[in-house]
């Protein structure tokens, strides 16, 4: 694997977050226990926290605790968070790099696509909280959908808030892969 998904993921996102305004923040999303800001809070911080890992093996000392994006430029914050998180990917020996996690020690080169696929999903999530197309990156969504598949354990479903994914949810005839990679990670299309 290389940081070229993550890439993806990142613009794809960042082209949704170009689309929020600050009037839909309280907004639900497809993420029950999350508002729009809440949402926007976690993928702008997520991309510091991805940085942090990848540059020093380590999750930030502090949690990955984040200020209210949602009160600022989030646009740009995210931009930002994205460039660091992409470099600090890009470096060399990062995929090889051991990554401890809250969950595991991973290498590098499998960290990437978990966020990758985190950061591409919630920006699904937030597409459909503000009613923009989730019609979001079909070759990348396949990708990822392909791998989501093969770690993505029936044990780490369960209710929203309490578990990392919901159950999978069967998508419609005519679904786009951003909807199927959504609907296999827990979200209604």
């Amino acid at each position: 694997m290389s940081a070229e998904q993550l890439a993806r993921g990142l613009a794809s996102t960042q082209a949704v977050l170009d689309g929020v305004t600050p009037d839909q923040l309280d907004r639900a999303t497809p993420c029950a226990s999350w508002t729009v800001r809440e949402l926007v809070n976690h993928i702008v911080g997520g991309t510091t926290y991805f940085a942090v890992v990848a540059e020093t093996g380590e999750p930030p000392a502090d949690g990955g605790d984040a200020p209210d994006f949602g009160a600022g430029d989030f646009v740009s914050a995210f931009r930002e968070g994205s460039a660091r998180a992409l470099s600090a990917f890009e470096a060399e020996g990062a995929m090889e790099k051991t990554m401890r996690l809250p969950f595991a020690e991973l290498p590098g080169s499998v960290f990437v696509t978990i966020a990758a696929t985190d950061t591409f999903t919630h920006g699904w999530d937030l597409a459909k909280a503000t009613g923009q197309s989730t019609d979001l990156d079909p070759g990348l969504a396949a990708e990822l959908l392909v791998t989501a598949r093969s770690f993505v354990p029936d044990a780490a479903r369960g209710p929203d808030g309490r578990a990392a994914f919901g159950p999978e949810v069967e998508t419609p005839d005519g679904a786009t892969e951003a909807d199927r990679l959504a609907a296999f990670l827990g979200r209604r299309p």
